[in-house]
């Protein structure tokens, strides 16, 4: 696992003292040995890696990585580019091209947002290969809470998109009142229909960081042209 070395580093280290974590470092050093899990063992940190604690602006919880070859990357719903846009990304896609007139791109990675300051956290940040949920309690969901905590007590305005269940189960930990919590259905085909299109999050999220004097995010993703690996 690559260390996080950005300033996210100071408020997590407590985390990686404590016996819960020793266990999941060794458990997870084990599961790469033994199996196909994604993402790669240098990218299970990406999204600390690109969105340092003191840009984050926005925050978006995903469940755990894609389990196919080739998806995972180390942000939520994003995809490498060449990877097809899963099912969830697509109607992302369709919520923003309804709210903010944002074309629907030719791929699905997101990293101009986290490069913005769009935190892209995974409760779960590994997964073996083609077994949605296998690495479930095994120590990711302590960190990541460590994660969520310390966001919660920054001392300026970040608005947290809590799509689905498990992401709205960590509202009770949002109590700061600089924060702007919007919650909606999964953006997932199953769930899409009841309440996620229509959310205009994107549209709320911007405007709330306008009012507190902070850049807006820039949303739309670009094509990628035919033939680049960018």
């Amino acid at each position: 696992m690559a260390q996080i070395s950005n300033d996210w580093d100071a408020p997590l280290r407590p985390e990686y003292k404590k016996p819960y974590y020793r266990d999941l470092y060794n458990r997870i050093v084990k599961e790469y040995q033994t199996y196909i899990v994604y993402p790669p063992s240098e990218e299970i940190f990406t999204a600390f890696h690109l969105t340092p604690l003191h840009s984050v602006k926005v925050v978006i919880l995903g469940q755990d990585p894609y389990h196919e070859e080739g998806q995972a990357h180390g942000l939520c719903f994003s995809v490498k580019p060449g990877v097809e846009i899963p099912p969830s990304l697509v109607n992302i896609y369709k919520e923003l091209e309804d709210d903010l007139g944002c074309y629907i791109p030719n791929n699905g990675y997101l990293t101009k947002w986290a490069k913005q300051g769009v935190l892209l956290l995974n409760t779960l940040l590994t997964v073996r290969a083609h077994q949605a949920f296998s690495h479930q309690g095994i120590g990711w969901e302590q960190f990541t809470d460590a994660a969520i905590r310390i966001l919660n007590e920054q001392d300026r305005p970040i608005v947290f998109l809590l799509w689905g269940k498990p992401a709205q189960s960590k509202a009770s930990m949002l109590n700061n009142p600089n924060h702007l919590i919007l919650q909606a259905p999964h953006p997932s085909p199953l769930s899409a229909y009841r309440g996620f299109f229509g959310c205009k999050h994107f549209s709320k999220a911007n405007a709330f960081l306008t009012e507190h004097h902070l850049e807006p995010i820039d949303w739309q993703i670009e094509n990628i042209p035919s033939g680049s690996n960018n």
